[in-house]
């Protein structure tokens, strides 16, 4: 799903113009980053959360040349998805998986109706 599509949802649930959705989409993801940018952590119940993850600089190597570069201390946003939406996620059998065998809650989805297996 692209910004764009995110928006057009987010008018047609709420009832609201498209233009009053990309503000409202726009509102949202601007507070998530200035969040980060402050070195706040962000959590989501059910979604999952954001955090920024530090790290400190080092001596790398340039693969090509074979010389040693040194790369600054950096911080990266990293997400960690909640338990919610990776069982949600696994349910769905995303990407055609299959349907046969148990499923992550102990029961079966073998659905074969013979008695003979």
């Amino acid at each position: 799903m692209t910004k764009s599509e995110l928006i057009d949802r987010v008018a047609r649930s709420t009832e609201v113009t498209k233009s009053r959705a990309e503000q409202v989409v726009n509102c949202v993801f601007d507070s998530m980053t200035q969040a980060l940018e402050r070195d706040e952590g962000i959590e989501i119940r059910g979604f999952g959360s954001f955090t920024v993850r530090h790290y400190k600089s080092y001596t790398g190597r340039n693969p090509r040349t074979e010389e040693q570069v040194h790369v600054p201390a950096k911080r990266q946003p990293f997400f960690k998805v909640g338990k919610e939406l990776k069982e949600l996620v696994d349910r769905s059998g995303a990407s055609g998986a299959s349907t046969r065998g148990p499923a992550s809650d102990g029961s079966s989805t073998d659905f074969d109706d013979d008695d003979g297996d």
